[in-house]
Order: C-alpha cells, then sequence, then structure tokens
C-alpha cells in the first residue's frame, strides 16, 4: 500500500514538474516575442520611439509601450490590438520644499512606480529605453530585466545631464550627479543605440560605451501634400486661426478660397493663389535649446526688407507645438506690430503636422543641441516632405544638413534674414535657390524609417 502511495507521489511530483517546466517554455516563449518599451516622456511627443513600437510589430513582435500620455500618439499606434501601451502617472511639481528635495520626491516615486508597472507587465525578450531623460529609469529598467531575463537596449538621443545644465549650469550638484548617474548607469546596457556618429564617437571615448548609430529616418506618412489636400487643411485651419484665411473677399461665389489656395465649385480644380504668402513653418518644444527670439528678429529685418521696396512676399509663420516656454515667447510675439508677416503657434492634431509640412515653403529649425551631438528629428520630419530648411548651426548638424544642397546653415538673426531675402526673392520662382533644394530632396535617395529599421535595428536586436 505504501508502495503506491509512493508511486502516486512520484507520478504527481513528475506532473507539477512537468507542468512547471512546460508553463515557464512558454512564457519564455511569448517573452521572446515581446517588447517593452520605455518613455519617462509623453509618449505623443516621442515619435522615434513610437515608430520603434510600430517596427517591432511589423517583425512579429508584440510591444508593451509605457509612458505619460499627456499628447495623442499616432492612430497607426492606437489601432494597433498588439501594442499595449500603459500610462504611467506624472507626479506634478510640489508646492513645497527647495528643488532638491521635490527633485529627489519626484526621483524616488519615478522608480517605485516604474518598477511596479514594469514587474506588472508579461515578461519581455527586450526593455528599450529612450534616454534621455535616464534619471532613474536607467537603474529601474536594469534591474528588473535582471530578475526577469530580459535584456537591456538604451536608445541614446541626448544626454540628460546636458539638457539639465541648460536650466541650472554645468557645475551645479544634480547635473553633476546626473552625469555620473549616465556615465555608470549606461554600461549597464546589453546594447546602445545612438542618432550620430558623433554621439557614437563620445560614448565610446569619453564613457566607454559601445554605440552603434541608427538615424532617424522619416515615416512613410511624411511626404509632399498634394494640392488638393493642402487646400482642404488650410480650409480646416482657417476656422481657427486667421492666418490661412482668404485676404479678400470672393469675387466669384463657385470658388472657395484659402490664403494660400484656391478651388473651383464646378471643377474641382485646385490652384495656387497669385500673388499667395509664403509659407515658413517651425516646429518646437519651446525649450531652452531653442531660441526663437533669433527667428523674431530676423522677420522684423525681413518685414523692413519689404517695406523699403524689396521684391519678397508676405509671410506667414507658423510654430507648432507644446512646451514651458510657449507663453514666454507668445507674449513677445503679441509685442510685435508686423505689416507683411503674421504669426500663429497652434498646436496641431497628429495627422495634420504632416500634411502642413508637406504643404510649407520653408521649415526653419531653432534646435541648438544640448550636448551639441544629436539632431533635430523635425528637420528628418521635413526633408522627409521634401521641404527645403534654414538650421541654426552646432557641432554635429553636418550630418543631416548639407549647405547650399538641401538647405542652408545660419548662426545668428542677420544671416538668417540673409537666407530669408536670398530664398523668396521673386517668389514662387521655379527656377529660384528654394525650389532648386527642393528638386535635390527629391532627388536624393532617402531610406524611409521602415526600411532603414529593418536594414540596422532588426539585426542588432535578434543578434543581442
Amino acid at each position: 500500500m505504501a508502495a503506491s502511495y509512493v508511486a502516486v507521489l512520484a507520478v504527481a511530483a513528475s506532473l507539477l514538474l512537468l507542468l512547471l517546466v512546460s508553463w515557464k517554455r512558454w512564457r519564455q516563449g511569448r517573452a521572446k516575442w515581446h517588447v517593452i518599451i520605455v518613455v519617462l516622456g509623453d509618449v505623443g511627443r516621442s515619435p522615434r520611439m513610437q515608430y520603434h513600437a510600430l517596427s517591432f510589430v511589423k517583425s512579429g513582435f508584440s510591444v508593451t509601450l509605457l509612458g505619460f500620455c499627456n499628447s495623442r500618439p499616432y492612430d497607426e499606434l492606437l489601432q494597433n490590438n498588439r501594442i499595449q501601451i500603459v500610462s504611467l502617472t506624472e507626479l506634478q511639481k510640489l508646492p513645497v520644499g527647495p528643488y532638491i528635495f521635490q527633485y529627489g520626491v519626484k526621483v524616488v516615486f519615478q522608480s517605485v512606480h516604474l518598477l511596479w508597472k514594469l514587474i506588472c507587465r508579461e515578461p519581455a525578450a527586450y526593455i528599450f529605453l529612450q534616454n534621455p531623460p535616464g534619471l532613474p529609469a536607467i537603474a529601474v529598467c536594469w534591474f528588473v530585466g535582471c530578475l526577469c531575463g530580459s535584456k537591456l537596449v538604451i536608445d541614446w538621443h541626448n544626454y540628460g545631464y546636458s539638457i539639465m545644465g541648460l536650466v541650472h549650469g554645468p557645475s551645479h550638484g544634480l547635473v553633476v550627479l546626473a552625469k555620473w548617474y549616465e556615465k555608470l548607469c549606461g554600461r549597464l546596457s546589453h546594447l546602445n543605440l545612438c542618432v550620430t556618429n558623433s554621439m557614437r564617437e563620445d560614448l565610446a571615448e569619453n564613457w566607454g560605451i559601445k554605440a552603434v548609430t541608427v538615424y532617424d529616418k522619416p515615416a512613410s506618412f511624411f511626404k509632399e501634400t498634394p494640392l488638393d489636400l493642402q487646400h482642404q487643411l488650410f480650409m480646416k485651419l482657417g476656422r481657427t486661426y486667421s492666418a490661412f484665411k482668404a485676404r479678400s473677399e470672393l469675387l466669384d461665389p463657385a470658388t472657395e478660397r484659402s490664403a494660400f489656395t484656391e478651388r473651383d465649385a464646378q471643377s474641382g480644380l485646385v490652384t495656387h493663389l497669385r500673388g499667395r504668402p509664403a509659407l515658413l513653418v517651425s516646429s518646437t518644444s519651446w525649450t531652452e535649446d531653442e531660441d526663437f527670439s533669433i527667428l523674431l528678429a530676423a522677420l522684423e529685418k525681413f518685414e523692413q526688407l519689404i517695406l523699403d521696396g524689396e521684391s519678397l512676399p508676405s509671410l506667414v509663420c507658423v510654430i507648432t507645438g507644446k512646451g514651458p516656454l510657449k507663453e514666454y515667447y507668445s507674449g513677445l510675439i503679441s509685442q510685435k506690430c508686423f505689416q507683411h508677416i503674421q504669426v500663429c503657434t497652434p498646436w496641431l492634431e497628429a495627422e495634420d503636422y504632416p500634411l502642413l509640412l508637406g504643404s510649407a515653403d520653408l521649415g526653419v529649425c531653432l534646435h541648438k543641441s544640448s550636448s551639441g551631438l544629436d539632431l533635430p528629428m523635425k528637420v528628418v520630419d521635413m526633408f522627409g516632405c521634401c521641404l527645403p530648411v534654414c538650421a541654426v548651426s552646432f557641432r554635429c548638424l553636418h550630418e543631416l544638413v548639407k549647405h547650399e544642397e538641401n538647405g542652408l546653415v545660419f548662426k545668428d538673426s542677420e544671416e538668417l534674414a540673409a537666407q530669408l531675402q536670398k530664398l523668396f526673392s521673386k517668389f514662387p520662382d521655379p527656377a529660384g535657390k528654394l525650389s532648386q533644394f527642393r528638386k535635390n530632396l527629391r532627388e536624393s535617395e532617402q531610406l524611409r524609417w521602415d526600411e532603414s529599421w529593418k536594414q540596422t535595428v532588426l539585426p542588432l536586436v535578434m543578434d543581442t
């Protein structure tokens, strides 16, 4: 009888062990095709990480995307049932206590909150982390990876300490601490990606971190906008922003007109208005690394040139984005008394932003990297739309903007004003410099994000 009990127990133990092994293998199998992407920031304003998520899904993975949900992500992301977006709670600024105390509380809260959110997820083969911000995310993601067998991949967009240095100064204690933390914890990852060759070299020489350059590429929806869609966009925006409205009353009631285009109601044909204003576009996060006083000063000089009799068009300048310094610059803009220039600062819907870039005549970029080592993705998107760009100069900009090939590089408002004069002289001249830049962009063989990702990121990840 005892032997029978022993046999039953042995069989039960064997079955339990078999079930545990099968369950573990099942979990490992699921983990192999699962990726967790962590953005300790606004998911909707993190296009590169959204592109990573979509690319992983197209390659057969399921994706969990953790981040703040302050802005709407791309519809393609929201509509994909293999992408789960998990909202992180953003701790608001405490009303009391010194700044260091407030920052310490924020770091502790984010550490515990992120740890809990990661532990509660299904195990993943990879934890894909955007840096910055990396404090405290790098250490937390590494710790969870050790517990769950996930490999940590850091995508270096910039340095967090250099961004903090814009506000507090490079010698501030928190900035020094953040630099030490990034340098130490950045070495814990299994794979490092970065956005420029200059950053790759800096990581290797000064941080002892080996990284692979993965240049930003435009998504497929960043392209030139057909004229009929331009007209639809202008009419839509004209309902909210006067800069897009027609300048004069319609003489023909059968014609629908915006500030830039008109549509014949009978034929449906859309054409550009004769004597239309030029459309200049800039996008921004309204942070300390973009000095919009440069653009405003250049616009004042451009206005004076028109008043002096130069053959230049009126301008509509659209600055789109959200950020902490928007109110400050909006105040400066409201003080300007332009006669031939209109400036508006809309926050566009996600699907309208590519259409606007594809409709514009010129892009202006005032992003001046805090580290000098990252590139503005807004220019990548503009180039995807074949939109020529004037960009403020910094250390590694040449890796993206080729002066006199796909745009112009300036140092100050004087140079920018001279470039605006040069590009818009006799506008819209099909033989002008602006048209030549656009032609060069059309003819350049630009890889789109999907093709580039499959050639670079996917092989790296699968070999890790």
